[in-house]
């Protein structure tokens, strides 16, 4: 059973949005940090977005602070979501969804959960 399951990906034009889920088995919820992860072709795997375990705490890499939005299901907190907003080619990538122990930015390394990812291409 995974883990860790990504969806939401797509085509956009750029300047567009998508909103990407990843919704996490009952092992991961409250008891893990959560953050999205994105791999641009011909690149390595980069931090983009996370949240600490227990929801109060969030952190953005550069690229992404004022246009993406990390939130959680406030009920259960088994879901979590990027909300993503002018967008540029540059943003093309498969994002991945990773649980790690304690940080809310952490290096792909930390990470013990890893969801199979989703693609999200920005066409210019």
């Amino acid at each position: 059973q995974a883990q860790l399951v990504e969806s939401g990906g797509g085509l956009v034009q750029a300047g567009g949005s998508l909103r990407l889920s990843c919704t996490a088995s009952a092992r991961i919820v409250g008891n893990y940090a959560m953050a999205w992860f994105r791999r641009a072709p011909g690149k390595d795997r980069e931090f983009v977005a996370g949240v600490s375990r227990n929801n109060n705490a969030t952190s953005y890499a550069d690229s992404a602070k004022g246009r993406f939005t990390l939130s959680r299901d406030n009920t259960h907190y088994n879901t979590m979501y990027l909300q993503m907003n002018s967008l540029t080619p540059g943003d093309t990538g498969v994002y991945y969804c990773a649980a790690n122990r304690y940080d809310v930015k952490p290096d792909a390394t930390q990470c013990t959960d890893w969801g199979a990812g989703t693609q999200v291409t920005v066409a210019s």
